[in-house]
């Protein structure tokens, strides 16, 4: 069911990380309007996919176009860009709101994904790739 809206007008202020990508997050009650580096989120993230990770949170807690969200995002890809600003809104829904967290823990939003690069190092290629092994 909709989960109830506070409807005082405080802002929640989370930040969202995704590789080396980072956003910082505003998300206040209105009417949905979503702003990413001063651009709209139709803008900014024209392709379908992407523009689903920003909404997503509010897609899981029934509250799409009841919030308005501004956020500064830099670092990072289209993707990282896109899903590092999913986990901002969705920890700024989580401290607007304890009820709207189950929804998002279920759907695995307020987990910060740790998954970062490996570090290269001495005496192989990449991370984990060595030399091509030469016989003589």
């Amino acid at each position: 069911g909709a989960v109830p809206v506070k409807e005082v007008a405080t802002t929640e202020y989370a930040t969202g990380k995704r590789k080396r990508c980072v956003a910082k997050v505003w998300v206040q009650p209105g009417i949905g309007e979503i702003t990413v580096n001063g651009m709209s989120v139709a803008e900014y993230f024209p392709d379908l996919r992407t523009r689903l990770d920003v909404l997503s949170p509010f897609m899981e807690t029934d509250t799409l176009g009841r919030f308005d969200v501004e956020t500064q995002v830099y670092g990072g890809g289209v993707q990282q860009q896109s899903q590092a600003v999913r986990h901002g809104i969705s920890r700024a829904l989580n401290s607007h709101n304890a009820l709207l967290r189950p929804g998002l823990k279920q759907a695995g939003f307020l987990t910060r994904d740790s998954r970062i690069v490996e570090r290269k190092k001495y005496g192989l290629a990449k991370a984990r790739k060595s030399y091509q092994w030469v016989k003589r």
